[in-house]
């Protein structure tokens, strides 16, 4: 059964060039290691449906939302590739910071129960 793994991720406006850059690095690093898929997406229609994503990510004022997601054959899958992409990341020289607030960021695995 398929499986996700998802991010939420309150990012300043200012910092989303930043942020592309460092996903670039992450979204080739997790295909190399047997990633089905990788997405990247940030908000620019967050107040259609109540407070949602604004008031669960607190954003601030000139922040956004980027929700990012990684799709896995299986949970199995996920830990062999997760393992891989960390010791990728452990071993490699590219030093980069952060540009948002790892703390405020929410992530999780997922079971896929529906969809295509």
């Amino acid at each position: 059964m398929r499986y996700v793994d998802a991010y939420v991720i309150p990012i300043p406006k200012r910092k989303l060039k930043a942020y592309l850059a460092m996903a670039r690095v992450g979204k080739k690093t997790w295909m190399k290691h047997g990633a089905l898929s990788y997405y990247e997406c940030v908000g620019d229609d967050l107040k259609s449906w109540g407070q949602g994503y604004p008031k669960m990510a607190k954003l601030k004022k000139g922040e956004t939302v980027v929700v990012a997601f990684v799709v896995y054959k299986s949970r199995a899958h996920r830990d062999r590739v997760n393992a891989k992409v960390m010791k990728d990341f452990t071993e490699s020289d590219v030093q980069m910071e952060m540009p948002f607030g790892v703390k405020r960021m929410a992530n999780g695995g997922f079971t896929v129960i529906g969809g295509s």
